[in-house]
């Protein structure tokens, strides 16, 4: 084959590729990208957001929407939970506690969002029922730890001396009890 042929075929493969996108796994990805996008505005500080930044942003946000299946969800994530620590430690800005639960609410529906599309081919008809399933279990997921995120910090605020300790134990516990529930789940099926 010649080089004119090879780029020809090439051509019509991208072209048959586009036209068989279906929207669900579309707005599955844009999903990704608005939440990734919110994670890093929500977690970087204020100062940091000028005009480069920002375009920077718009890549790492893009990445994983692309490639759900690769190595971008994760490197996203790091790059909120460094934009989080920049905001935190380097510009001394205090953590709020609805701040921290919007980042982390970002973080793990972009997480979510990219293990459902990392199982959505381009072309895959799916029932928005699929979807709306989906994002409902996350948002359980979401609600729960939330309301059990708050209700810990409450109880930390308690004693002051051994809040964290307090925090530290129940947090451990709360691991053990839903790793055993998990093995057991795994072990039923």
């Amino acid at each position: 084959m010649n080089p004119v042929e090879v780029v020809t075929n090439r051509t019509r493969a991208v072209r048959t590729a586009v036209l068989r996108v279906s929207a669900a796994p579309l707005v599955v990805r844009a999903g990704i990208f608005g939440t990734v996008l919110a994670g890093l505005l929500l977690a970087y500080p204020a100062q940091a957001l000028t005009a480069r930044p920002l375009a920077a942003f718009v890549l790492v946000s893009l990445l994983p929407a692309v490639g759900p299946r690769r190595v971008w969800p994760t490197f996203a994530a790091l790059v909120t939970v460094g934009g989080w620590l920049l905001a935190t430690e380097g510009y001394g800005r205090p953590i709020a506690l609805w701040r921290l639960l919007a980042v982390a609410v970002a973080l793990y529906l972009a997480h979510s969002l990219c293990a459902l599309a990392a199982l959505l081919p381009y072309d895959a008809v799916v029932d928005p029922e699929l979807v709306v399933r989906w994002l409902t279990r996350a948002g359980g997921v979401l609600l729960a730890s939330a309301v059990l995120g708050v209700l810990l910090v409450e109880v930390s605020d308690v004693g002051a001396d051994r809040g964290f300790l307090a925090l530290t134990v129940v947090g451990l516990l709360v691991a053990v009890v839903l790793s055993a529930l998990l093995g057991w789940l795994l072990r039923r099926s």
